[in-house]
């Protein structure tokens, strides 16, 4: 079904085409690759201040180091958030990725553990398997648990939903779920779902209509996997995306704009 996008959403692309750094604060940089090092987890922190990314999104473990290399960073720098180190770009974890098939337990102590290392968000997935066989508190309770714990410390939570994974009746509780436990952004997907060949496995413009007309303007929507050009960017802002989450986050503001990466002194 063809989706009709607000005026509001229409006025943020073309802003967007206007001026490359206001897609430029909508992206979270990310590097998920279990094989990531640290000269590339560096260098995803330069590319991050250098363009004024809102955020870098790793794994945990990568976590302290994104948090120190980001307060060693320029006091010029374009955005000064609190708690986003020195430079203004905010470090945001995954918990319980890619499969949040951990327990609610095990979620809480990795989130505290991401929190106590310098994460100013954190993007957990949702526990799949107990949405899909109905067990609607636990799902609630989880997300309310983490976003309780993400608030007493001045923080964000994201919920990933796994989207690809869910039906359409499904994806309606999730954001109807997330909205009642207070979490801040629902998310499409982890990029890391396996489906059947043909099938997206990561943000569709029909997904980010179907969740931002679910929670309103009560929280975040934000737009994960295949987006990876301007034109993936903008369908999800124009959709109703507040948030957009990539790995190709240089080669999209650079198409809209942006110059080359040059030595930033990070």
């Amino acid at each position: 079904m063809p989706h009709t996008p607000s005026s509001s959403f229409n006025l943020a692309t073309a802003a967007i085409r206007a001026d490359w750094r206001l897609a430029a604060k909508l992206i979270d940089h990310t590097l998920l690759k279990p094989e990531a090092t640290r000269a590339q987890v560096a260098q995803l922190c330069r590319e991050a201040v250098e363009f004024g990314f809102y955020s870098v999104c790793v794994n945990p473990a990568n976590v302290a180091q994104c948090h120190a290399e980001l307060r060693r960073g320029p006091q010029h720098a374009r955005n000064w958030r609190a708690g986003a180190g020195g430079t203004g770009v905010a470090v945001c974890a995954v918990i319980g990725f890619p499969l949040g098939a951990t327990t609610t337990t095990a979620k809480l102590a990795e989130a505290s553990d991401a929190l106590r290392l310098g994460a100013a968000e954190l993007d957990m997935v949702i526990n799949i398997g107990a949405l899909k066989s109905g067990a609607r508190e636990l799902v609630q309770v989880e997300m309310q648990s983490l976003a309780r714990l993400c608030h007493r410390r001045g923080a964000r939570l994201k919920a990933i939903l796994e989207t690809a994974l869910l039906t359409h009746e499904e994806k309606i509780l999730a954001c109807q779920l997330a909205v009642v436990a207070q979490v801040d952004f629902v998310k499409t997907s982890t990029g890391f779902a396996t489906v059947p060949h043909g099938t997206p496995s990561g943000a569709t413009v029909e997904d980010i209509v179907l969740m931002r007309g679910v929670v309103g303007h009560k929280m975040g929507v934000k737009a994960s996997g295949g987006i990876r050009s301007a034109r993936d960017l903008l369908a999800m802002v124009e959709a109703g995306a507040s948030r957009i989450v990539c790995s190709a986050g240089v080669a999209i503001v650079q198409e809209l704009g942006a110059p080359s990466l040059h030595n930033s002194g990070l």
